[in-house]
């Protein structure tokens, strides 16, 4: 399989002819036709110009959550000063991606609440998850209070609501082995929302690729566990929020046939691209930060 691009861009690697893929960056020439797996370093906004018109079949993807990790990189997602500016980032970001979407293709959307940060400006390390520590936060936001729960999934659902987008369902992403919280005043969050976005009123939707328990249709709570955080293939730490292959594998299996093509705008450690790959789709991931993208040449390869 090859991308049909201009000479020079990007780099084909592979494992074997099964996995094999274009590595480019979002500066190269656009892609006339999807015809391998393609790997995209740079900023979504500007990657995604390079895909040719209705390629994607189904998107799953988890963008940074606002305010919760510095992954230090410039011009990154979830850093943004004002919840506002997150939104709209993000509203922007999957514009680009209704073009590149088929009439018929889907979002899987998973993004995370979080609290106000009460105007501290930082985030000390926690020892139960020393990922989470923030040299600069922003400040609360405009009407909400010290310690309010932001409700962000939904702020973000209905902004994309608003941008055309048909908002088909919330699934409670349910984490069994959720992390402990020091928190005295509230209980410890233990689930995420996952959305399940449309472009057009009909859309492809396989209802019986996956079943629950007792071969019933799916419900809207999916309990599935996290999975830990581990060094990857030579890097020196892996990705600090990775998403669980099972979440990644159902959603492409819902939504796409083999053979389609699944895009990840905000690839992180790759998952969805795996997930994409075992099922026997083809797949497009885009990550800002070159050592992620790095780590998944190296997953990739690997598989």
């Amino acid at each position: 399989m090859r991308a049909d691009v201009s000479p020079g861009s990007g780099e084909l690697r592979f494992g074997s002819p099964q996995n094999e893929f274009l590595s480019i960056s979002a500066n190269d020439a656009p892609i006339a036709s999807l015809n391998c797996n393609v790997l995209i370093q740079g900023r979504a906004n500007k990657a995604l110009d390079l895909l040719p018109e209705n390629c994607i079949q189904t998107v799953v993807t988890s963008p940074p959550y606002w305010s919760l990790r510095d992954y230090d990189v410039d011009q990154q997602c979830g850093c943004d000063e004002t919840l506002s500016d997150y939104i709209a980032d993000i509203v922007r970001t999957f514009e680009k991606i209704k073009r590149v979407l088929n009439e018929d293709g889907t979002i899987w959307l998973n993004v995370g609440d979080a609290y106000t940060s009460g105007n501290r400006r930082y985030r000390a390390p926690d020892k139960k998850n020393r990922a989470r520590a923030m040299s600069m936060r922003p400040a609360t936001p405009e009407g909400l209070k010290p310690k309010d729960l932001i409700g962000l999934p939904w702020r973000l659902a209905f902004a994309l609501q608003d941008a055309g987008w048909w908002l088909r369902s919330e699934i409670i992403w349910n984490k069994p082995n959720a992390h402990p919280e020091s928190v005295r005043d509230r209980p410890t969050k233990a689930h995420e929302s996952l959305f399940l976005l449309s472009k057009n009123q009909d859309y492809y939707y396989d209802i019986d690729a996956v079943r629950g328990p007792n071969g019933r249709r799916l419900r809207t709570t999916w309990d599935i566990p996290t999975e830990p955080r581990k060094p990857d293939y030579g890097a020196s730490k892996g990705h600090p929020a990775v998403m669980p292959a099972t979440l990644a594998e159902r959603c492409v299996s819902i939504t796409s046939k083999t053979g389609d093509a699944v895009l990840d705008p905000f690839a992180g450690s790759g998952t969805s691209l795996i997930a994409a790959q075992r099922l026997e789709r083809k797949w497009v991931g885009i990550e800002l930060k070159p050592a992620f993208v790095k780590l998944m040449e190296r997953r990739l390869e690997n598989w």
